[in-house]
């Protein structure tokens, strides 16, 4: 057998491999085989009678755990095995703790260390009850929405109930205590009581130096998830434009409803220990980064085969599954797969990077920046008046006798920016006061 999330091979006995026993009493538990080459080749113990005596006390004084240690015969070589069951109370080493992921030994710290040792009580971070959090602080308004969503998929029937009833319902309290799950997904501000809920997205030049502008959002779940397409839609993704007959058909870099489902993914499997989601738009690619290690027993290869859902934030899971969002089946990642392959572009590609999980998306190969789209009227207002000149925001409204701001950028000076009419003089900075627009020097 090869080395697994259950096997691990040692030529011999070091006291440093009490870490991978360990490991394997805080997972799935496992056997440790001493007297075998990480290929697999037996080479044999040295001193088997002595480690025979000494391995089982030594075992259960410095860790605790009882393990079965058994002396075996191959090619004419003592090998040892050290049988390791799973135990449901955290197990150390000297006050650190580690678990298995794949074949390694990993070391918990900080928040992933917080997020075990949680999970061995029988909870996770989303089912806690926040104590400094009243009714008052619950969006109605993204209630709504969730419930309207909710009656379409047909797996809430009940109308008309309180918000109180709703959520003893949804399981998001306790005692009449909210939990972190009900703030989480429909709470007026999470911020106030959790940081690192933000999602940062920025573009990108040829590397991650080159940073041309970014935008970041913070909210409920029913609102943040909502706002990042429209960011991603109207501001930094490309379109390929074409006409049918007299109508102008614009097809968007890569499919909305594999982008959805990546944001779903993330906004509920995310480590709610961690720091911000990010996604990063390049020309040619886009990626999305979550913190948090995949569930125990999962591992890269398993995601796209078949396998069961395990959430990492239960209660999330749950609520985000009777409100319609999501399904309980754990197919999230073969619906991405499928969105892109009905697309026409490259699977994605997962990884493990940097203590959490980074998912990566090609563009479509047929599409190009979108450099030549027809002018609207709008925009050719826009292009006259910054012909060999460059002006600010409100200099702009000025010239046209536009008073509503909001107005003014989502019907002029939006659609000429995403359009690659115009562009910005200060690109990595989009809210600086200082911040003015000119002619694109394609467009000139």
């Amino acid at each position: 057998m090869p080395e697994s999330h259950t096997v691990e091979y040692k030529r011999n006995w070091q006291d440093d491999y009490l870490k991978w026993i360990c490991g394997f009493a805080n997972s799935k538990g496992g056997t440790l085989f001493l007297g075998i080459e990480d290929n697999g080749k037996i080479s044999g113990v040295n001193e088997s009678k002595k480690l025979m005596e000494e391995l089982p006390n030594k075992i259960k004084n410095v860790l605790g755990v009882s393990a079965d240690v058994i002396l075996r015969r191959k090619s004419k070589k003592d090998i040892i095995e050290i049988k390791v069951l799973a135990y449901t109370v955290p197990i150390s080493l000297h006050g650190r703790y580690y678990i298995r992921s794949g074949s390694s030994n990993q070391e918990l710290a900080g928040h992933a260390l917080n997020e075990f040792l949680l999970k061995k009580t029988g909870n996770s971070w989303d089912e806690i009850i926040e104590k400094r959090a009243t009714f008052a602080d619950i969006d109605k308004n993204a209630v709504k929405i969730y419930l309207r969503l909710a009656e379409e998929s047909g797996r809430i029937q009940e109308r008309g109930l309180s918000l109180k009833k709703l959520f003893e319902k949804l399981r998001l309290t306790e005692r009449g205590k909210l939990k972190r799950a009900a703030i989480v997904f429909f709470g007026k501000d999470p911020g106030k009581f959790y940081s690192g809920l933000s999602i940062h997205v920025g573009k990108f030049g040829v590397n991650d130096i080159d940073l041309q502008f970014q935008e970041s959002e913070e909210g409920n779940i029913v609102y943040i998830l909502n706002a990042i397409i429209e960011q991603l839609n109207n501001k930094f993704l490309i379109r390929k434009v074409s006409f049918e007959g007299l109508r102008r058909v614009e097809t968007l870099q890569y499919p909305l409803p594999a982008l959805r489902e990546i944001l779903l993914n993330a906004l509920i499997h995310r480590s709610y220990y961690g720091v911000h989601t990010q996604i990063k738009v390049y020309d040619n690619r886009i990626t999305f980064w979550n913190s948090g290690f995949l569930p125990e027993g999962i591992t890269l290869d398993m995601l796209k085969k078949q396998h069961s859902s395990i959430p990492r934030n239960k209660l999330l899971a749950e609520v985000a599954f009777r409100g319609g969002y999501i399904d309980a089946w754990g197919r999230g990642i073969n619906k991405i797969t499928e969105a892109c392959k009905n697309a026409g572009i490259e699977e994605p590609k997962f990884e493990e990077h940097l203590n959490g999980f980074l998912l990566t998306l090609k563009s479509r190969d047929q599409v190009t920046p979108q450099a030549t789209p027809q002018a609207t009227p709008q925009a050719k207002k826009l292009l006259k008046l910054l012909k060999g000149k460059e002006k600010s925001k409100k200099d702009l409204m000025n010239d046209m006798g536009i008073k509503d701001e909001k107005y003014f950028k989502e019907f002029f000076l939006e659609p000429a920016l995403r359009d690659n009419f115009i562009e910005m003089t200060i690109p990595n900075k989009p809210s600086s006061p200082l911040q003015k627009y000119r002619i694109k020097s394609s467009q000139e």
